[in-house]
C-alpha cells in the first residue's frame, strides 16, 4: 500500500500521481531547474524524444522537466510534463538543454484503475470530469497489482475508505474486464497465484501468443512425437514380452533377462539424453526469441535513427546556418559591447594611476620637519630655563633657528604651490569610488607592488589570448563571406558563368565547421567567468591599487595639513621677525578696559549725586545717562576685541564686572537664583547668578565650557540657548552666566497663549530634536528637559535652554522629577541614572500631539531601547517637513495641544 498524490487526470480509468515520499525532492528540483533554465542553451535541430528537455509552462512562465512527444512545426513541439504528468503545445524558445545532473527518471508514474476499461461511448470527457473531481490534488492509497511494459502501474485505488474504481464502474464512465491480462504486462506471480488457482498446465494454454523462432514449434513437436513413440513402445514391449511368456517358454530364459536389462539400460540412456536435447532445445529457443526481440527493438531504434537523419539532412543546412547566425548575432553583441571597454582595463588603469602618475612628496617636506623639531626644541629650552642670564643667549639662538625655519617654510609652500594637491585629491576619490562599486569592499590585507606585475602578465597574456582568437574568428569568417561573394554569380542565371558545380562547392563544409568552432571559442573567452586563480590577481591587485589611493591620499592630507601650519606660522611670526614684541603694547587692550571701567564708576557717582540732590537738573541727568551708555558698549566692544587678540573661545572672562551692567531684577523669575535683565549693545541678556564654593567652581566651568564648546560648532543653528559670558563676581562667592532673554517665548507660554500649528511643530520640535543630537553627541545629558526649558523663537525656530551648571545630569534629574513629574522616565523614578534615552522620553511627553506621529511617539515613550535624537531627526515625519510647510504655513492647527502630560 503506498500513499501517492494525483497530480494530473487522463481519463476515467488513468492518472499521474507523485510519492508522497518525494514531495522534497520536487521542492528541490524545482529550485534546481529555476536556476538552471535560465542560463542553458535553446534546443536547436532535431530533439531527441528519450532527452529529458526543460520546459516553460505557460499558466506560471515556471520551469519543469518534460519530453518531446512529437514536432508539430518548425517552432512548436508538443511536451509532456514527466514529473506531473500533462502535456501542452511549447515554442521552441520555451524549451532548453539540461545538464546530466537532472537526466534522471520521472518522479510522476502513470497509474491505471485495476480491473476496469473504458467504454466506446461519448462520455469520455464526462469520466474525466468525475475522476478528476474524486482525486484531482488529493492524496490516495494505491495496492500495485501488474506493471504494463510501458512502465504503466495497474492498482487498486481508495480515498477515505472510498474504492474509487468501484465509484467509476458505478457510475458507468468504465466497465470492468473480463480478463486483465494482456499482452503488454509484466504479471506479478504472487497476484496471478491468489487469483488463478487452475494448474501450471492450463496456464500454459491460457497464455497471450507471442512469436517463437521457426524452429522451434517443429522441435516441440518432434519432441511430442517421441513421448508418443516411447509410450507405444514400452506398451507394445511390455505386451509383447507379457504374451512371449504366457504363450511360448524360453529356453534361454538367463540370456534373455540380461539382453533385456541391457536394453532397458540403453532405453535409459536414450531417455536421459532426449530429455537433455529437449531442455537445450527449450533453452535455445527462449535464447532464440529474446535475440529476436533484441533484434526487433535494434531494428526499431535504426530505423528511427535513419528517419531522424534522413529528417536532419533536410533541414541540415538550414540548422546549421541558424546555429551560426544565432551564434554570429551573439558574438556581434559581445563586440559591440566591449569595443571600448575590455576586461579588468578600470584596473589597469587606476594601476597606471597610482604608479606612473603618483604624487611625489614634496623635496623639501624633510627638511621642514627637521627645522620644526630644532624651533620647538629651542621654544622649550626658553620656557624651562631658569637661569635669566642664559634667557639672553637662548632667545638669540631662537630667533636664529625661526630664520632658518621661515625660509624653509618659504621654500616649502613655493614647491607646494605647484602641486596640484586639490584635483589629485578629488581625482582619486572619484578613482576609489569607481573601483568600489565595481569590486566591492577591499580587504585589510597588506599587498605589495609584485602584485602588480602579476596582474601586468596576467592580463598581457589575457590580451594576447583574446587577440589569437580574435584574429583566427575574423579570418574564418572573411573566406565564409568570400565563398558566398565568389558564388553569387553562379546562382545568377541571367549571368555568364563559366564555374563547374564542384568548383561552387569547394570545402564549404569544413569553411562552416571553422567558422562555428572559432565563434564559440570566442564567446567563450569573452563571456567566460574567471577562474579562482584569475580572481586571487585581480583582488590582490585591486587591494594594492586601494592601498596606493590610501597612502597618496594621506600624503596630500599631511602636506596640506603642513601647509596650511607653515601659512599660519609665516603670517604670525613675519611682523617680529627682525624686532622683539613689546609688552606695553601687548597690555594696551587692558588699560583701555581699566580706564574706561573707570570713568564708566565715576559717572555712575556722579549721576547719584545728581539724582539723589533736591536741584537735580533733568538735561544734566540724561546727558549723563547718555555717556554711561556709551561707555559700557564702549567697554562691552573693547572686551570682544580682548577675546579676539588673545585667540579666546570667549565664554570665561575676567575683565566683566557685575556693576558695569545697567541690571534690571527680574522678580518674577528669581524664585531660586539670582536673576537679573541688562541690554548689552542693543541686545537683551539675563545674568544667572549661581552660588558656587571652592569645591564646585571647577566643575561649573568644566561643564560650561563643554556646553559652550558643542554650541560653538553650528552656533545659532545647533538647535541650542548661546552662553554669552561667564564670570566671576569679585564681592560675593557668586557665578554670573550671560544668557539671550526670550520674554514670553518658552514653550508653556506659547502654548497657552495660542497652540502651535502643524507647521509649527515640526519647525519647533525638530530644532529641540537637532540640540539633543548636539548634546548627546558631545556626551552631555540635559536631565532637566521640560516645558519651560525649551523655546520656540518666533514661533518657527526650536531650542533648548541653558540649565543649571553646578549640578550634574542625576542631581538636575532629581529635581525636574518634582517639579514636572509628567516628563520624568519611568526608570528615573526607579532610581536609575539620568541618560540619553531619559531626555528622548521627555522629548516624546513634551512632543505637541499630531495624529501622523503616532509611530514616533510609540519609539520615544516605550520603556526600552528608545529612539536616538538623530533617529528622530530622519524620521518620516521630519522629512515630510516641507510638504507640510508648503500647504499648512497659514492654516490655523486642529490638532490637540501638548498638555504635557
Amino acid at each position: 500500500m503506498e500513499n501517492v498524490y494525483v497530480s494530473h487526470v487522463e481519463d476515467a480509468v488513468t492518472f499521474w500521481g507523485q510519492s508522497i515520499s518525494r514531495i522534497h525532492d520536487i521542492s528541490k528540483l524545482s529550485d534546481s531547474l529555476a536556476k538552471t533554465c535560465p542560463t542553458m542553451s535553446p534546443v536547436f535541430g532535431t530533439p531527441d524524444h528519450d532527452k529529458i528537455y526543460g520546459g516553460m509552462f505557460t499558466a506560471d512562465t515556471c520551469w519543469y522537466r518534460c519530453k518531446l512527444n512529437s514536432i508539430l512545426s518548425d517552432d512548436q513541439c508538443r511536451a509532456t510534463y514527466i514529473d506531473y504528468g500533462n502535456s501542452e503545445v511549447l515554442n521552441r524558445s520555451s524549451i532548453v538543454e539540461l545538464p546530466d545532473d537532472l537526466q534522471f527518471p520521472a518522479i510522476a508514474q502513470k497509474y491505471r484503475i485495476w480491473g476496469l476499461q473504458l467504454q466506446e461511448c461519448n462520455n469520455i470527457e464526462q469520466g474525466m470530469t468525475f475522476l478528476n473531481q474524486l482525486i484531482a490534488d488529493k492524496k490516495v492509497f494505491v495496492q500495485q497489482k501488474v506493471t504494463y511494459k510501458d512502465g504503466t502501474i495497474a492498482c487498486q485505488v481508495w480515498h477515505e475508505n472510498i474504492d474509487i474504481g468501484e465509484e467509476v464502474a458505478n457510475k458507468g464512465f468504465a466497465e470492468k474486464c473480463r480478463n486483465v491480462s494482456s499482452p503488454e504486462v509484466k504479471t506479478d506471480l504472487s497476484v496471478c497465484s491468489l487469483k488463478s488457482p487452475s494448474p501450471w498446465t492450463s496456464r500454459k494454454f491460457e497464455r497471450p501468443p507471442m512469436r517463437e523462432p521457426k524452429t522451434l514449434p517443429v522441435l516441440i513437436r518432434s519432441t511430442i512425437n517421441h513421448k508418443e513413440s516411447d509410450t507405444w513402445m514400452e506398451v507394445n514391449c511390455g505386451n509383447s514380452f507379457t504374451g512371449a511368456r504366457v504363450r511360448t517358454p524360453d529356453v534361454n530364459f538367463g540370456n534373455a533377462k540380461k539382453n533385456d536389462s541391457k536394453l532397458l539400460e540403453e532405453i535409459k540412456l536414450v531417455k536421459d539424453e532426449r530429455d537433455s536435447l529437449i531442455a537445450k532445445s527449450s533453452t535455445l529457443a527462449s535464447q532464440i526469441g529474446k535475440l529476436q526481440l533484441d533484434w526487433k527493438k535494434e531494428k526499431e531504434i535504426y530505423e528511427e535513427t535513419i528517419q531522424d537523419l534522413e529528417r536532419n539532412l533536410q533541414s541540415a543546412v538550414g540548422d546549421k546556418l541558424k546555429s551560426l547566425a544565432s551564434k554570429f548575432e551573439m558574438l556581434r553583441s559581445v563586440r559591440h559591447e566591449n569595443e571600448k571597454v575590455h576586461s579588468e582595463d578600470d584596473l589597469l588603469q587606476a594601476v597606471i594611476v597610482v604608479t606612473e602618475e603618483k604624487l611625489v612628496p614634496p623635496s623639501s617636506l624633510s627638511n621642514l620637519d627637521e627645522t620644526w623639531e630644532k624651533y620647538n626644541l629651542a621654544q622649550e629650552t626658553i620656557k624651562n630655563c631658569s637661569d635669566i642670564t642664559k634667557l639672553s643667549f637662548l632667545i638669540n639662538r631662537r630667533d636664529n633657528v625661526q630664520q632658518e625655519l621661515l625660509s624653509s617654510v618659504d621654500s616649502f609652500m613655493l614647491e607646494v604651490d605647484e602641486l596640484p594637491l586639490n584635483a589629485r585629491s578629488a581625482d582619486l576619490q572619484v578613482l576609489l569610488s569607481a573601483l568600489e562599486s565595481v569590486y566591492g569592499e577591499p580587504c585589510g590585507i597588506k599587498e605589495t607592488d609584485a602584485c602588480f606585475d602579476d596582474f601586468h602578465k596576467w592580463k598581457q597574456a589575457k590580451m594576447e589570448q583574446f587577440t589569437r582568437v580574435r584574429n583566427d574568428t575574423d579570418k574564418f569568417l572573411g573566406a565564409l563571406s568570400s565563398w558566398f561573394c565568389s558564388n553569387k554569380e553562379f546562382f545568377d542565371l541571367s549571368s555568364e558563368n563559366s564555374l563547374e558545380s564542384s568548383e561552387v562547392i569547394g570545402n564549404i563544409d569544413e569553411i562552416l565547421d571553422q567558422v562555428e568552432s572559432h565563434v564559440s571559442k570566442e564567446l567563450d573567452v569573452s563571456l567566460v567567468e574567471h577562474d579562482e586563480a584569475d580572481r586571487q590577481i585581480i583582488i590582490h591587485a585591486y587591494n594594492r591599487v586601494v592601498q596606493c589611493i590610501h597612502e597618496e591620499l594621506h600624503l596630500i592630507s599631511l602636506v596640506t595639513s603642513k601647509y596650511s601650519t607653515s601659512s599660519e606660522f609665516k603670517k604670525g611670526i613675519v611682523d617680529w621677525v627682525d624686532c622683539s614684541p613689546n609688552i606695553n603694547q601687548l597690555m594696551s587692550v587692558k588699560k583701555t578696559i581699566k580706564g574706561l571701567k573707570a570713568k564708566l564708576r565715576w559717572k555712575l557717582v556722579e549721576r547719584s549725586s545728581i539724582e539723589d540732590s533736591d536741584e537735580s537738573n533733568e538735561t544734566i541727568l540724561a546727558e549723563i545717562k547718555d555717556e554711561v551708555k556709551m561707555l559700557r558698549n564702549t567697554i562691552f566692544s573693547e572686551i570682544v576685541r580682548e577675546q579676539e587678540e588673545y585667540n579666546s573661545g570667549g565664554l570665561l572672562s575676567g575683565t566683566v564686572e557685575r556693576d558695569i551692567f545697567d541690571a534690571e531684577p527680574m522678580k518674577e523669575l528669581s524664585s531660586k537664583r539670582p536673576l537679573v535683565r541688562a541690554e548689552i549693545e542693543n541686545r537683551m541678556v539675563l545674568l544667572k547668578g549661581y552660588s558656587v564654593g571652592v569645591d564646585t567652581e571647577e566643575k561649573v566651568v568644566e561643564r560650561a565650557a563643554k556646553y559652550h564648546q558643542a554650541w560653538s560648532i553650528l552656533k545659532e543653528d545647533s538647535g541650542l540657548m548661546e552662553l554669552v559670558c561667564l564670570f566671576f563676581c569679585k564681592a560675593d562667592p557668586l557665578v554670573y552666566l550671560i544668557v539671550p532673554f526670550y520674554p514670553e517665548e518658552s514653550l508653556a507660554a506659547v502654548q497657552a497663549k495660542h497652540s502651535l500649528t502643524s507647521s509649527e511643530i515640526l519647525k519647533v520640535m525638530g530644532g529641540v530634536a537637532h540640540g539633543l543630537q548636539i548634546l548627546h553627541g558631545a556626551g552631555i545629558v540635559v536631565g532637566a528637559l521640560h516645558e519651560n526649558n525649551v523655546f520656540a523663537i518666533n514661533r518657527e525656530k526650536g531650542i533648548i535652554g541653558d540649565f543649571d551648571f553646578t549640578r550634574d545630569a542625576n542631581q538636575r534629574s532629581s529635581i525636574t522629577m518634582v517639579g514636572f513629574p509628567h516628563v520624568t522616565a519611568p526608570e528615573l523614578k526607579l532610581g536609575q541614572t539620568a541618560t540619553e534615552a531619559s531626555d528622548m522620553y521627555a522629548y516624546g511627553c513634551l512632543f505637541l500631539w499630531d495624529p501622523k506621529m503616532k509611530s514616533l511617539l510609540s519609539g520615544l515613550l516605550r520603556c526600552g531601547d528608545r529612539l536616538r535624537a538623530e533617529e528622530v531627526r530622519a524620521h518620516e515625519y521630519f522629512q515630510s517637513a516641507s510638504i507640510l510647510v508648503s500647504s499648512t504655513s497659514y492654516e490655523v492647527a486642529e490638532d490637540t495641544p501638548a498638555d504635557f502630560a
